[in-house]
């Protein structure tokens, strides 16, 4: 995992005392809703062939980051096809 700089910590604390209030308007939280639900769906199954040491690379990252590495290599698909990488 990442190490928390100072600034972080501040805001984690924060939080964890109950000190941040939400500004998003209703309509704001329900658009975020909408699209955070969107993006979930995951309806198609797809299959691939990787090399072995590839796929090792990838589980080796999943693992540093916490997540497994099928949710890993979708996140990356979909930054991909939508411009972020």
């Amino acid at each position: 995992m990442p190490k928390i700089d100072t600034d972080e910590l501040e805001i984690l604390t924060a939080f964890d005392q109950g000190q941040l209030k939400s500004i998003a308007t209703k309509a704001e939280l329900a658009k975020f809703k909408a699209a955070a639900r969107a993006t979930a769906i995951k309806d198609r199954r797809v299959n691939i062939r990787l090399s072995s040491g590839d796929l090792s690379d990838i589980q080796v990252k999943a693992l540093q980051e916490g997540v497994p590495y099928q949710t890993l290599i979708a996140s990356v698909l979909h930054k991909y096809v939508t411009g972020r990488v």
